[in-house]
């Protein structure tokens, strides 16, 4: 049991204590847990999505973890862990006509994208797939598995982040 002085409980102090995990996707050909694995620590930028930019900012917090998903690829899979290393920031590539994620409507001093650093933690020993995921009941209400889900990054339970690391071979 944690003994805190009454009043001194805080986000900043609870920060690494409490974690919320989630889920990534990122297209393999784009980047991959390959490349974050030679990177070790890199941004994740491009989201264009104001849901996630708003979890990015309010949600997302240093020590929180996140399973790496391949997706739009041959055999979408989760493939690897994360942590989050660094809070969110603003993604320089909003401002950089020459990135494919720049917004000629973002303003510097007011950014519209943000980002954050994440970390390799390591590969599974093989790829969780979309397929096997589906299959098992227990996911059922598991947002990667609900119809018509289309974004890029979401939170996970603790209870489907055990029990996914449980199908790890």
């Amino acid at each position: 049991m944690l003994n805190f002085p009454l009043g001194v409980l805080t986000s900043e102090s609870l920060q690494g204590i409490i974690v919320t995990y989630w889920l990534m996707k990122s297209e393999p050909n784009e980047y991959s847990i390959d490349d974050l694995e030679k990177d070790l620590v890199e941004p994740w930028d491009g989201i264009r999505n104001y849901q996630v930019r708003n979890m990015f900012r309010d949600d997302f917090k240093t020590g929180d973890r996140a399973f790496f998903y391949h997706s739009s690829c041959k055999t979408p899979a989760i493939v690897g862990t994360m942590r989050i290393v660094r809070k969110a920031y603003p993604d320089p590539t909003q401002f950089d006509p020459e990135s494919g994620h720049f917004d000629a409507r973002s303003n510097p001093d007011d950014p519209r994208w943000l980002l954050v650093d994440v970390e390799f933690e390591r590969k599974l020993a093989q790829p969780i797939t979309l397929t096997e995921l589906k299959q098992q009941p227990e996911l059922s209400d598991f947002l990667l598995n609900k119809q018509g889900n289309r974004l890029s990054v979401f939170s996970v339970s603790k209870s489907h982040w055990d029990f996914i690391l449980g199908l790890e071979r």
